[in-house]
């Protein structure tokens, strides 16, 4: 009687479980899944590159467009506005006027990155390809989150750079102007994350950037101090937590900011923290993702 060893398979079978069977008289693949850790370190940053190539192939649209838009806003509020020189918090308007209108730009291209990639994925039907890889609502959060930041930062320098052209800029508070931009970034970005994720159509994705993200942008500062506001309004200018972030990184630039630097900055990390809860808890319980 022939003596079979255990650790040897038959012809043809897998040498271990999940191995696919090699033809007979060729020896097994040695196949296994590939070990992961705590995180998908490779799957975050896969799905968070594919965030970014998904907007820089567009780079006409995404990048150059919102820097153009801009620069006709300076120029409507500068130069068509007469040759009258006015200052504004002892800055000149323009100097003034460029930090509102760079966070600006940053915050609605950021918002817009995650929206639209939600919404089209849903749309379409491809939004299987986010939910089905081994990552984690954390990690898909966080990487959607990490794509409209980094959308919003590029933008925000090009914006920059292209408005240093014409008005002369400096930085007061680096480190400020830093701190705002990329949490101004991330608030846009998780809102336009829970709002990709909540919008059925087109329509609906539309109705929150026209009632809820413009409305609150130009009516945060971004085009004149508060402080020449009337009691009333002002109280209400200081509710708004976009003023927040613009008023800091304004700061960042000129030295000067209309409410408390570190209400501000508070305010704008505590409802990172609050919309970024809210998307992980949709991206967790698959709202509206999931059939």
């Amino acid at each position: 009687m022939t003596m079979i060893d255990q650790n040897t398979a038959p012809p043809g079978q897998p040498s271990r479980p999940g191995a696919p069977p090699a033809p007979s008289g060729m020896p097994a693949p040695d196949i296994a899944p590939r070990p992961m850790g705590a995180v998908n370190w490779l799957g975050f940053w896969t799905l968070t590159a594919k965030e970014v190539r998904r907007f820089l192939k567009v780079y006409f649209q995404t990048i150059i467009a919102p820097m153009v838009t801009t620069l006709m806003f300076l120029a409507i509020f500068v130069l068509a506005m007469g040759r009258a020189a006015f200052d504004v918090a002892g800055v000149p308007f323009s100097r003034f006027l460029a930090p509102g209108l760079i966070m600006m730009a940053m915050t609605q291209n950021a918002f817009a990155n995650t929206s639209s990639s939600l919404i089209i994925a849903k749309v379409q039907g491809n939004i299987v390809d986010v939910l089905m890889p081994p990552l984690s609502p954390l990690e898909q959060t966080l990487a959607f989150a990490l794509g409209g930041v980094i959308r919003g930062l590029i933008v925000g320098v090009a914006v920059a750079i292209a408005m240093a052209c014409f008005v002369p800029m400096s930085m007061h508070a680096p480190a400020f102007a830093l701190y705002h931009a990329v949490m101004a970034s991330l608030m846009l970005s998780l809102l336009g994350m829970i709002g990709g994720i909540w919008a059925d159509k087109f329509d609906h994705m539309a109705a929150v950037t026209n009632f809820i993200v413009t409305p609150l942008s130009f009516l945060s500062g971004t085009f004149y101090s508060i402080d020449r506001l009337p009691e009333s309004f002002h109280l209400i200018a200081l509710a708004n937590p976009f003023f927040y972030m613009i008023d800091g990184f304004r700061y960042g630039f000129i030295g000067h900011a209309d409410g408390s630097l570190t209400v501000g900055a508070l305010v704008v990390a505590g409802i990172n923290v609050a919309l970024g809860a809210v998307a992980y808890g949709m991206f967790r319980t698959g709202y509206k993702l999931k059939a």
